[in-house]
């Protein structure tokens, strides 16, 4: 696996996919900029070498379409100012006017393609277009973790004309580490939280990690269809009626492996989906009817919190609660403080997917723990087995 710390970029142009795919507010303005400081050790070496990078990114979904509103030229001032070098930018990302901008910059200099969805052929993995994107520098590197799971002209395709010339940067290179670590090479007993509202979401990931944990904790939405597949009853709590099957399958599967799942004993239970709803503790499968579990109650945090702390290594896929509600986070925040407290003393521990990493950023433990994940859809395809196309690229020679 080559890294970008087995090339010296002296005298080099390195093309570097990027995930600049950030928010903008209503004045254009990046309001967060945390994929842009995740890219910047990256760029950093290869100026550091005196060579000169430039930047391909997409942003939004301009469909193949030219579109102002998501011109990349809006996030250029944010990424020279996180940087710390002007970044040069131009209105194209392939062609005459991209290739002139590339042959003028100079050892040091960063320059910025313009959107390259504004292409329909980037989405499509277009062989030409990809050859017209190689042209733009001497070295590829991809560091869009976000984007490997996507077989896209610049995350892909661009690779097959770089020969041996092109690596991983280090934020794709944590992010593959990071999985390795969880899926392979972790320190036992190895842990998986899976949360969310539904099994059918998280099939291929429990499926493809009983082989490689030692326990598996069950939360949020998910619990229910487990427990009503085991007769309780969950009230009006959501429930996959359709997946009760698979959900014994599960249980039946992990008792064969010898993998320990641990699932709510009691929740707090609520009479309609409101932050303002009344709510009682209730026994996980004795809900009322008319209510339904929107958290994880006092007890089966006591558990889950054991479990956390005789882990070495631990994956947290999803919350185990409605934590976008005040009301109902506590369980999600218990099991951050938990994992915080398992990853002090010495603990390995990855953050994945969507709405867990929203949760650890939102209740201050994205520094508390090992490794929080960049990439949501690409994070749960490397969960599920799945080698990523971006990832296969570069290892391909």
């Amino acid at each position: 696996m080559k890294t970008i710390d087995d090339f010296n970029f002296e005298n080099k142009k390195a093309l570097i996919r990027v995930d600049f795919n950030v928010p903008l507010d209503s004045a254009f303005n990046v309001s967060d900029t945390n994929r842009i400081q995740a890219a910047k050790p990256t760029i950093i070496k290869v100026l550091e070498d005196g060579g000169s990078a430039v930047l391909m990114s997409h942003l939004g979904r301009p469909k193949g379409q030219k579109n102002p509103d998501l011109s990349l030229t809006h996030i250029c001032t944010t990424v020279s100012d996180v940087i710390g070098v002007q970044v040069k930018f131009v209105g194209d990302s392939v062609g005459e006017t991209a290739e002139q901008a590339v042959a003028a910059l100079q050892p040091g200099e960063v320059l910025l393609l313009e959107n390259l969805r504004f292409y329909a052929e980037e989405e499509k993995g277009d062989s030409d277009f990809a050859n017209k994107l190689s042209k733009l520098g001497d070295i590829y590197v991809n560091d869009a973790f976000g984007t490997a799971h996507r077989a896209h002209a610049s995350t892909t395709i661009v690779a097959d004309f770089f020969s041996e010339n092109k690596c991983f940067g280090y934020l794709l290179a944590k992010e593959i580490a990071a999985i390795e670590k969880v899926m392979q090479t972790g320190e036992k007993p190895v842990l998986a939280i899976l949360g969310g509202a539904k099994v059918s979401s998280k099939i291929t990931i429990i499926e493809n990690i009983l082989d490689k944990v030692d326990h598996l904790i069950i939360g949020g939405g998910m619990t229910y269809t487990f427990v009503k597949a085991q007769g309780g009853a969950v009230g009006d709590s959501i429930c996959e009626d359709d997946k009760m099957d698979l959900a014994l399958s599960i249980l039946k599967q992990a008792e064969a492996k010898g993998v320990q799942v641990h699932l709510p004993v009691d929740v707090i239970a609520a009479n309609d989906f409101d932050n303002n709803a009344a709510t009682q503790t209730a026994a996980v499968d004795k809900i009322p009817d008319g209510w339904q579990g929107l958290d994880a109650g006092p007890r089966t945090l006591e558990i889950f919190r054991e479990v956390i702390l005789k882990s070495k290594t631990i994956l947290w896929n999803g919350p185990v609660g409605v934590f976008e509600m005040e009301n109902f986070a506590k369980g999600t925040i218990a099991v951050g403080n938990a994992i915080d407290e398992a990853t002090a003393t010495g603990a390995f521990s990855l953050v994945g997917g969507g709405d867990s990493v929203a949760a650890v950023k939102q209740f201050g433990f994205a520094d508390k723990v090992s490794y929080v994940s960049t990439g949501g859809g690409a994070m749960l395809e490397s969960l599920e087995g799945k080698t990523l196309p971006g990832i296969a690229a570069i290892i391909a020679s």
